[in-house]
Order: structure tokens, then C-alpha cells, then sequence
């Protein structure tokens, strides 16, 4: 039987956001004319704002540190935050050739709403206000097993689109742009209610929170909840939402997401940097 997960199948699509360092895969389609008014902040209620700080805190991982190639992203001067949409799909756009998954993007406030969404994933659940995609269709598979309900092992397929195009992405590339469009995320970082905060290093924090996501073995127990499931095991149900998510979508899944956050990881640290070249010091940034 298919039935909704509790915490929204959908935020594979999230995490693989945070893959691809916000949607590269996802935005294979031209831009379209931005002629629609800005949008009203999409995060203004979903995190804390804090409080009120004299001095900004240690960067633990300067952007300026990131691994880039010789021949950078585009040097193009950058639009303002409010008129960005259409520079971002563009940009992106040839970042995934040939996968047709531009419709799962919404096209309104796509960098808030990614820094959002980042910022979002290692709490208990997240507002799909927020989500800068729209929910992907299908749902949990489930199948009886010793008088139990677990996840069926087929419910992995559905998100091997998701993995193909996580996949397909060339790393390098996309950490040039990222490098590139950095002040625009930067800015949606402080308008989040961040003015002292870094957002590079809540990436990284996020990443390095994905990568310990447990690895679980053997089928999945669930249990009724709300209207849908939630695991059976509370030390699994009381993962992030990420993490939750990172479990649920099999273990191959998994493991191919891992691998790509963790090359991703290395690129955005500048850990592949050539010898020689001193690495600033990594620090504790408060958040």
C-alpha cells in the first residue's frame, strides 16, 4: 500500500537541494521573464531571530577558501537579491543536461528559499512554505512483515530520478557558481535574521549533519501517525528532518548522496587545495 510519511516524502527533493548546493539539477529550463513583483520574505517565521551580537563571530570556512578551477564561474556582475530569479535559472540551467525536472523548482524567491531550506533541515521539521521546490509526487510504499508494517524495499525507486541527476552534476562546476552568486546567499542569510552569522559555515554544519545520518539495515518498521506513518523505532523518529529523510530513501540512496555531499565538502573547504597552499584555520562559529 502507498500512504503519506510523516515529515512529507517530498524532502528528498529538500536534501538534494543541499547536494547540489541549491538546485543546480533542478533548473534545466531557460528562465523565464521575471515580471512578477518580489514576493513577500518566505522565512520571516521560521527561525529565531538572535539576539543582538557586538562583534561577528569567527568564520570557520571563508568562501574565499573554496576550491575553484582556473577558469571560474561567470565573472558577470551580479543582479540584486530581489531580481535574481531569473539569473539563477539561468545560470544553472546547464548545470544538468538532459534531465527534465525544471518543474519541480518554484521559481519565486529561489535563494531565500534556499537558504531557508538549509538552514532548516537539522530540526525536528520544516514549513513547506519555505521549500524551494514543489512536492514530488508519490508517496510511501509500505508491505506487511511479521505482523508489522515496513518500508517496502521498491519504495527506493522512486527517487533514483533524484539520484541520476544528483549525479550527473559536475561538482566543480557547481562550486564555481556557488563561489560566484556567494554575496546573494549571503545576503538571504542575514534577511533570514542571521545579521552575525556566516552562511558558508551553516552549510558546512548542514552537510557535516547529513553525512551522520545513521545507516540503518534491514527493512524499516512504521507506525500510524497523524495521516501517514513515522517510524517505528522513536530513536529514528526523533532524527531531523534530514536525517529522517536521509534514512528513508534506502540505503544505496543514501549512500550515492553521501558521496556526492562529501566531494562537494572537500571542493567548498578547499581540502583538495594544492600542497603548500595554507588553509585558513578552522574556527567555531556561533549560531
Amino acid at each position: 500500500m502507498s500512504k503519506r510519511f510523516s515529515g512529507g516524502g517530498w524532502v528528498f527533493a529538500v536534501i538534494a537541494v543541499v547536494l547540489i548546493a541549491f538546485a543546480a539539477w533542478f533548473l534545466v529550463q531557460r528562465a523565464r521573464k521575471a515580471d512578477q513583483a518580489r514576493p513577500a520574505p518566505v522565512a520571516a517565521a521560521t527561525a529565531p531571530v538572535p539576539a543582538p551580537a557586538s562583534t561577528a563571530p569567527a568564520i570557520a570556512h571563508p568562501i574565499e577558501q573554496a576550491q575553484t578551477a582556473p577558469a571560474a564561474a561567470s565573472t558577470a556582475p551580479l543582479p540584486a537579491l530581489g531580481d535574481s530569479d531569473a539569473s539563477v535559472l539561468q545560470g544553472l540551467a546547464a548545470l544538468a543536461p538532459g534531465s527534465d525536472v525544471g518543474a519541480w523548482l518554484v521559481h519565486q524567491s529561489i535563494i531565500p528559499r534556499i537558504v531557508a531550506t538549509v538552514d532548516a533541515l537539522p530540526r525536528q521539521d520544516l514549513s513547506p512554505f519555505i521549500l524551494p521546490v514543489r512536492p514530488a509526487k508519490g508517496s510511501l510504499k509500505t508491505q506487511d512483515a511479521n505482523g508489522q508494517k515496513v518500508v517496502d524495499a521498491a519504495n527506493a525507486a522512486r527517487y533514483a530520478p533524484y539520484v541520476k541527476a544528483m549525479q550527473a552534476v559536475d561538482s566543480q562546476a557547481l562550486v564555481d557558481w556557488y563561489v560566484h552568486s556567494y554575496p546573494l546567499f549571503q545576503q538571504a542569510y542575514r534577511e533570514l535574521g542571521y545579521p552575525h552569522a556566516y552562511f558558508n559555515d551553516r552549510l558546512i554544519a548542514v552537510i557535516d549533519h547529513l553525512l551522520a545520518s545513521p545507516e540503518p539495515t534491514g527493512p524499516l518498521a512504521v507506525v500510524p501517525y497523524k495521516e501517514g506513518f513515522a517510524y517505528a523505532d522513536p530513536s529514528l523518529q526523533s532524527l531531523s528532518i534530514g536525517q529522517r529523510t536521509m534514512v528513508r530513501i534506502g540505503a544505496e540512496n543514501e549512500a550515492a548522496v553521501k558521496a556526492k555531499l562529501r566531494d562537494l565538502r572537500a571542493r567548498l573547504v578547499g581540502s583538495g587545495l594544492h600542497k603548500g597552499t595554507a588553509a585558513p584555520a578552522a574556527a567555531t562559529t556561533a549560531h
